[in-house]
């Protein structure tokens, strides 16, 4: 289309800012054809693949893009080991999974105790919470329908209560490791004993009904087809007291927060759940969102150049997974706010930053394809989010 302009039909301030406009649509038309350029290949039915290099603040960046197809492929978030603690490679959780791709995912406690692999937030697989929310930072849900997989990124704020008799009380953690004021649910997915020190009382519980107190004893042993409630401080004496009056043991289960076009309560929800939390989040709603703060992280840890892991969910309804590698030489790693720029021009309408520095790992077909930062290699992380296809005998 030809456009004719005068000077006498439009007064100058207005053709300059004209000016800029098209300078400006230029521009984004260059982006377009350099995104264009990373040319994502078609890896399997569903999974397309591209590395890329960029210049970004001043240093070069090497990124890994899969973009997914979740009618074609399922998303599932997995433990090391299939466990809550315990730490495992990435590649390693993929391949025993025989995923197609994987990425790490939450952040964990990253030490030498028994307690590694610990996840640091909510942590949620096939609709049993095995992890509790912190400090309502961001988290990824995953629905995996028989057709296709649904994704939401939301901060719920997840509770979970245990009554017996009449009365109820809070949980103050899952699977993690007791403290001097704690009320702890273990499930058999901890592992078969408690870890605990003598300083509490537990309450071995199957089916709902109370099979032992153990006062004073700790490292109870986890009924295969239970939980045991480990308490400490003023719950040390609440379990006792409602112990010795009522027999039957509940949950109360509630979550606020959920996203737009959602109903139920994922505690609930027919289908089965899988949550697994980040921090920040980077996009809402097509606008880069970075409330740093308000999720209890730092300026520090959103502003320095590290390797990073997140997601994205992306205005065509496909999923992104982004490895960026850093700390070398070859790749100068990134900040959130430039990263949520990036996904922002890859079409995110939603986006979180999930574990990242040495932890960042994708694989793909049988191999690691980004640069692991640690010096010894691929670490060994806490859970991972892998790719699989979609069963068609249950479609």
């Amino acid at each position: 289309m030809k456009m004719n302009i005068s000077r006498n039909t439009i007064p100058y301030s207005q053709f300059a800012g004209f000016r800029l406009l098209v300078s400006l649509l230029c521009v984004l038309c260059a982006c377009a054809a350099n995104l264009t350029a990373q040319d994502f290949k078609i890896v399997r039915d569903g999974v397309e693949y591209a590395a890329v290099t960029r210049e970004i603040s001043g240093l070069k960046v090497n990124i890994n893009l899969l973009r997914l197809d979740l009618k074609k492929v399922r998303l599932d978030v997995v433990h090391a080991n299939d466990s809550v603690i315990g730490t495992e490679t990435t590649s390693s959780i993929a391949s025993r999974n025989r995923a197609i791709a994987a990425i790490n995912a939450g952040f964990f406690r990253l030490d030498t105790s028994a307690f590694a692999g610990d996840p640091a937030g909510v942590f949620q697989i096939n609709g049993k919470l095995l992890s509790e929310a912190n400090n309502g930072r961001v988290q990824l849900l995953i629905e995996n329908k028989p057709r296709q997989t649904d994704v939401f990124i939301a901060h719920l704020i997840l509770t979970e209560k245990i009554r017996m008799g009449s009365q109820t009380i809070d949980l103050t953690g899952i699977n993690r490791e007791r403290t001097k004021e704690d009320l702890i649910m273990y499930t058999p997915e901890f592992g078969q004993t408690t870890l605990t020190n003598s300083d509490g009382v537990e309450l071995l519980v199957s089916k709902f009904r109370i099979l032992g107190i153990k006062k004073d004893l700790g490292d109870a042993v986890i009924p295969a087809d239970g939980f045991v409630l480990s308490g400490t401080g003023k719950y040390r004496d609440w379990l006792l007291k409602e112990a010795g009056k009522n027999a039957l043991v509940t949950f109360v289960r509630h979550a606020d927060g959920l996203p737009s076009g959602l109903t139920a309560d994922p505690m609930t929800y027919p289908s089965e759940w899988d949550i697994v939390g980040g921090v920040p989040q980077l996009i809402s709603n097509g606008r880069i969102q970075i409330d740093w703060e308000a999720e209890k992280t730092t300026k520090s840890f959103v502003e320095t150049r590290h390797p990073r892991t997140a997601v994205a969910i992306l205005n065509d309804g496909k999923f992104l997974m982004v490895t960026v590698d850093g700390r070398s030489e070859s790749s100068g790693g990134i900040g959130l706010q430039d990263l949520a720029e990036y996904l922002l021009s890859l079409g995110a309408v939603d986006a979180m930053n999930l574990d990242g520095g040495g932890s960042t790992t994708m694989y793909l077909d049988g191999k690691v394809v980004n640069h692991p930062s640690d010096k010894d290699g691929e670490r060994r992380v806490s859970d991972a989010i892998i790719v699989t296809p979609r069963d068609k005998a249950k479609n």
